[in-house]
């Protein structure tokens, strides 16, 4: 236990990082008990430890990524019949890109293809919410046991989420150009490893440019939270005298766009503030799953009916994981 304790605070965590960012101010004059203080010491290491997780987790991913082609993922996913279709794709959804907008092309391809409804519709809710990278994040800020249960309620998510949609044979609210667009089965190439590699690095670069505004945002979001608004406040908003704090967290979430690197530091920050565990994670949920440009998108290829069933079940499903964690947040932290 001393070991993982170690990993998760040094390697995961780089907490020797923060310490060494806050002697280094405080030479350079900086007093780092201030609230100005205190706020560039957050935010300088917040966004140095989010872009080496970042960097590092994008070109792992990327190079798994390497060998899960959309062919081949058909193909996988063309395998399986019932609740493990659903699994099968939930899971792998865990290993494409980040944000919820990037799964759509491959929601749309693989419903193109004739795979049931209800198992792409697994695949695009657990993409952006459970992927590997959010995973690693989680464990860093949260501690491992909170960061499994938060992967495996986003992967029950999705799978009750594709499964309610196929059960409910949603099938003829899906636009008629995805459904007449057929598909073409292209063999992909076998890659050696110096190209799975050049394609990591490629992917870490063209992921980092498009991501790394949001990370600035998000910490320094996450920044005033830490150091400038009153732990009364956001107790009296998210703690748990309100009720309602879950349902809130994650309506104000919805509409908003970023990914799981801009959220955990805004998330971090509200925890830190004596925000619930299970009310900050809803947050994380609704942003990094029912982001505003994702839905924009996603109704260009399904009716309102579909759409309004996708967001009614990722939301109540959000809001119920919420209020577990905050039940047993005792236990968890």
């Amino acid at each position: 236990m001393s070991i993982w304790g170690f990993v998760q605070d040094q390697v995961l965590g780089m907490k020797w990082l923060n310490e060494m960012i806050g002697t280094g101010l405080s030479v350079l004059g900086l007093d780092i008990s201030s609230r100005t203080g205190g706020s560039i010491q957050f935010f300088i290491y917040d966004v140095l430890k989010i872009t080496v997780l970042l960097c590092v987790l994008i070109f792992v991913i990327s190079y798994i990524q390497s060998y899960f082609p959309p062919e081949r993922s058909k193909r996988i996913l063309g395998r399986f019949h019932g609740i493990w279709a659903n699994i099968i794709a939930a899971l792998l959804g865990t290993v494409t890109p980040f944000c919820s907008c990037s799964s759509i092309p491959l929601f749309i391809g693989f419903t193109s293809a004739g795979l049931p409804i209800g198992v792409t519709f697994s695949f695009l809710i657990s993409s952006p919410m459970v992927d590997l990278g959010s995973l690693v994040l989680l464990m860093s800020i949260f501690g491992t046991k909170v960061a499994i249960i938060y992967v495996a309620f986003g992967l029950a998510i999705a799978v009750a989420g594709g499964t309610i949609i196929e059960k409910l044979h949603m099938e003829k609210h899906i636009e008629n150009f995805v459904l007449s667009a057929g598909s073409v089965d292209i063999e992909s190439p076998d890659l050696t490893k110096w190209e799975r590699l050049t394609y990591a690095k490629e992917q870490t670069v063209g992921t980092f440019k498009k991501v790394f505004p949001y990370i600035l945002v998000g910490v320094g979001i996450g920044a005033l939270i830490h150091n400038w608004i009153p732990e009364s406040w956001i107790a009296a908003v998210l703690g748990s005298n309100n009720p309602f704090g879950v349902i809130l967290a994650t309506l104000v979430g919805i509409p908003m766009y970023a990914d799981i690197f801009g959220t955990i530091p805004v998330a971090e920050a509200l925890l830190f503030k004596g925000a619930q565990l299970g009310t900050v994670l809803s947050f994380m949920m609704a942003v990094t799953t029912l982001s505003l440009p994702s839905l924009i998108m996603l109704r260009k290829a399904v009716k309102p009916k579909l759409l309004a069933l996708f967001i009614g079940v990722c939301t109540i499903g959000i809001i119920l994981v919420g209020y577990l964690f905050n039940a047993f947040q005792f236990i968890l932290i």
